[in-house]
């Protein structure tokens, strides 16, 4: 038999499957990856211009500082056999926080300003930044349909889950979660803008350290060896530079592209907030522990973003 007429895997069969019954978000992820293709054609050559390989630098030193502090956080799994619900549903509550006035204060108004500034318009503005928030949430809606993964709440989501290891499932959820983050570190860079980039990036990184350590004890609690458990911990945390790496790209391009991605990171980053953070921190009962630490998160991160800022 040639390889034209070769019997598709089942991979290939899923997603094609997952295609037809999921038309809407198979429309979602294209015009996503359209739109994320566009802008890094047009940036991703000029990201590596002479003028603009310090923003690149800081991109990749401010994911690194993300990396780092994952792998800081799943760490201290070693010394932390185990932790409370309630206070990893705290923690992870007040990581929520930060990202959601991260994507307020670092992303969505920066992104209006510049976008003012080019159209010294209001309106052209918000739509230019809304247009980049609906992109930002249609690749992340697309990527959960069509990416294999698991939460630890509502179990196996995408194409052919059943057939794929719990603990790849569970990577592949947290690269889903890390990228936006990634992401915006290399967004909020791309025009060297400390006065956004700092405040960002200091917030994903401190809210890394509960995160990493959340995601070593929750590998430690599907059967993982605790060094195992604690390695790929480490490991998924290299999505956040090089998603720095393409936010940079994304971001450095047409001038309109910048405050457009801006809103893409956002977006991107607000979604996974609301999907995936909030409903695990809620499942076990502990709103109100949850709801305490998001607002703490949120507070944190709006002073230093006038404190950095």
């Amino acid at each position: 038999m040639s390889d034209a007429q070769a019997v598709p895997t089942p991979l290939v069969q899923a997603w094609r499957r997952q295609w037809r019954e999921h038309r809407i978000a198979a429309l979602s992820l294209l015009v996503a990856l359209l739109g994320v293709l566009w802008l890094l054609i047009g940036g991703g050559v000029a990201s590596f211009a002479d003028g603009n390989r310090g923003y690149l630098g800081y991109a990749v030193l401010g994911g690194t500082a993300g990396f780092g502090a994952t792998s800081l956080g799943a760490l201290l799994a070693f010394g932390l056999r185990s932790v409370e619900t309630r206070t990893q549903d705290c923690m992870l509550g007040f990581a929520a926080g930060m990202m959601l006035a991260a994507s307020s204060f670092s992303l969505i108004l920066p992104g209006l300003d510049a976008a003012r500034e080019l159209l010294d318009s209001g309106v052209g503005a918000a739509l230019t930044v809304v247009i980049g928030l609906g992109l930002g949430v249609l690749l992340m809606l697309g990527l959960d349909y069509f990416t294999p993964h698991q939460h630890e709440s509502s179990g196996p989501h995408g194409p052919a889950a059943a057939r794929i290891s719990g603990v790849w499932l569970f990577v592949l959820a947290i690269v889903l979660h890390n990228l936006p983050e990634g992401m915006a570190i290399g967004v909020s860079f791309a025009h060297g803008d400390l006065a956004v980039g700092l405040p960002l990036t200091t917030a994903i990184a401190i809210q890394d350290i509960p995160e990493g350590l959340a995601v070593a004890l929750a590998l430690r609690a599907i059967g993982l060896p605790l060094w195992q458990a604690v390695l790929v911990a480490i490991v998924s945390g290299l999505m956040e530079p090089l998603g720095a790496l393409v936010g940079v790209g994304l971001a450095s391009g047409l001038p309109i592209a910048y405050p457009v991605s801006l809103g893409l990171a956002a977006g991107a980053m607000i979604f996974v907030v609301s999907h995936e953070v909030i409903p695990e921190t809620h499942r076990n009962g502990h709103q109100t522990a949850a709801t305490v630490g998001l607002m703490a998160g949120f507070a944190v991160m709006m002073f230093l973003d006038t404190a950095l800022g």
